[in-house]
């Protein structure tokens, strides 16, 4: 058998180095590098012939089976992220910014899936059990069956939950499981890798469903190796911002549902509350349209949702001028402004841009271009929107703006919040929307000259 080559890896990032060093080049932190134990590679091939495995039983993709069945939680919107409700024998991975309101909302899925008769054991290595019963008082979820411990060994927890034998395990966090059998700290790379893999494997075995909490980086990714992320079944984001009372849980993979789904919380004294309605809540404290101020009619998952950009366009004193984003991407932005300079000569040399996607919701759909656009327009131009009209479509390097999908959807749900007209990419198929007047443009210059008079 080949000998196994040393290997180390960074427990802030996960990179991975053929030798040791104080500091990672990958995310500048010092002091977390620390060596992976090895693993084995496997019988070679001189000594495959005289310990022969047993023959793998192979079928054919026609299958008779039922679908999984799934449990309701009763939280409508965690079960819309996970895609239909809990699969047994499933793992899940949520992760979040610390504070962000990942226990909380678990304490109460945990609260309701027992209320639903699931056994359902919470186990936190971050809290004392009495900490994490305040926070059920305070969340009004005393009388939910929930048995609750507080461990970070890894082999206790495993032998607890084969005792005990429940239908749902929620492991609070995975950075702070410890295994005997990694000689690293616990929080390090292969502490990670090898509790999530332990935890994965016991809940495939025993058809026990598990949600496994995980910390963040600084740039907002899961902490640790990824290939936790490809173990587990789904991997959920609790997204929001600190200054806001929204919260988004987001779906970014999912074997049983949809991803890019998302479900929307507020956040309140009594913990997380649904919002069943989020266009509504996105848009109900804007006033009178400003220039700046555009509304985009986007898609989420399934879901159609209304969101308020902003934008600010001001001199700059600086020579070199500001390019702040928030909710959206910095790279995307710079693209419009360098279109909207090289194809309709609109410059912005000399002048700071502020964007700002309203009620700390995060947008990553390419048909918000022209939204972004016009508000940028609207703000260099001083000139605002009309308040009944929602914008979408993409915007190509040539200027031309291309259709999306889903667009009857779109104008379905900005009818229902009171919008009459939309401003979107011709081609495709026109859907007629009673009361709604669609408004159809080929490029940007014909967008810019019908909608601000210039071009």
């Amino acid at each position: 058998m080949a000998k196994s080559k040393l290997s180390f890896s960074c427990s802030a990032c996960g990179s991975v180095f053929n030798k040791w060093s104080g500091r990672c080049d990958g995310c500048g932190e010092w002091n977390t590098i620390s060596e992976d134990t090895p693993i084995s590679s496997g019988p070679s091939s001189a000594t495959l012939g005289a310990s022969k495995g047993k023959s793998i039983a192979l079928t054919d993709l026609r299958t008779e089976e039922a679908p999984p069945p799934r449990t309701f939680s009763g939280l409508s919107e965690l079960d819309r992220v996970l895609g239909g409700g809990l699969v047994p024998a499933s793992a899940t991975l949520v992760g979040g910014d610390p504070g962000i309101g990942k226990s909380t909302l678990l304490l109460q899925a945990a609260a309701q899936f027992a209320r639903q008769g699931l056994k359902t054991i919470y186990v936190s290595g971050e809290e004392a059990s009495a900490q994490v019963r305040m926070r059920a008082q305070r969340l009004g979820l005393t009388d939910a069956p929930v048995q609750l411990a507080a461990e970070t060994n890894l082999r206790d927890i495993l032998t607890t939950l084969d005792v005990e034998k429940p239908q749902l395990a929620i492991i609070d966090s995975i950075q702070t499981m410890w295994s005997d059998t990694v000689g690293s700290a616990p929080g390090s790379v292969s502490q990670v890798r090898a509790a999530a893999h332990e935890l994965t494997s016991f809940a495939k075995r025993k058809n026990i469903a598990v949600i496994l909490v995980g910390h963040v980086t600084k740039d907002g990714q899961i902490a640790g190796p990824r290939v936790v992320e490809h173990m587990v079944d789904t991997v959920l984001y609790f997204e929001g911002e600190r200054g806001h009372q929204f919260r988004v849980l987001r779906a970014v993979k999912n074997r049983f549902g949809a991803s890019d789904e998302i479900g929307v919380f507020e956040m309140t004294g009594r913990g997380l509350a649904e919002v069943t309605n989020p266009s509504a809540l996105f848009l109900s404290e804007r006033g009178t349209p400003a220039p700046g101020s555009v509304v985009f009619a986007g898609i989420e998952g399934t879901r159609p949702v209304l969101v308020e950009l902003q934008a600010l366009v001001a001199p700059s004193p600086h020579a070199q001028p500001r390019r702040a984003v928030v909710g959206w991407d910095s790279a995307r932005l710079a693209m419009i402004l360098a279109v909207l300079e090289a194809r309709c000569g609109i410059p912005f040399t000399g002048l700071d841009v502020y964007l700002n996607v309203a009620g700390g919701m995060k947008i990553s759909e390419p048909a918000a271009d022209l939204a972004v656009a016009a508000a940028l327009l609207s703000a260099r131009e001083d000139a605002s929107i009309p308040a009944e009209t929602v914008v979408f479509g993409e915007i190509s390097l040539s200027g031309a703006l291309r259709p999306v999908s889903q667009t009857e959807n779109r104008l379905k749900e900005a009818q229902k919040l009171g919008f009459t007209s939309a401003i979107a990419p011709k081609g495709g198929k026109s859907p007629d929307v009673p009361g709604m007047a669609l408004n159809t443009l080929g490029d940007l210059t014909q967008f810019v000259g019908d909608i601000f008079g210039a071009g």
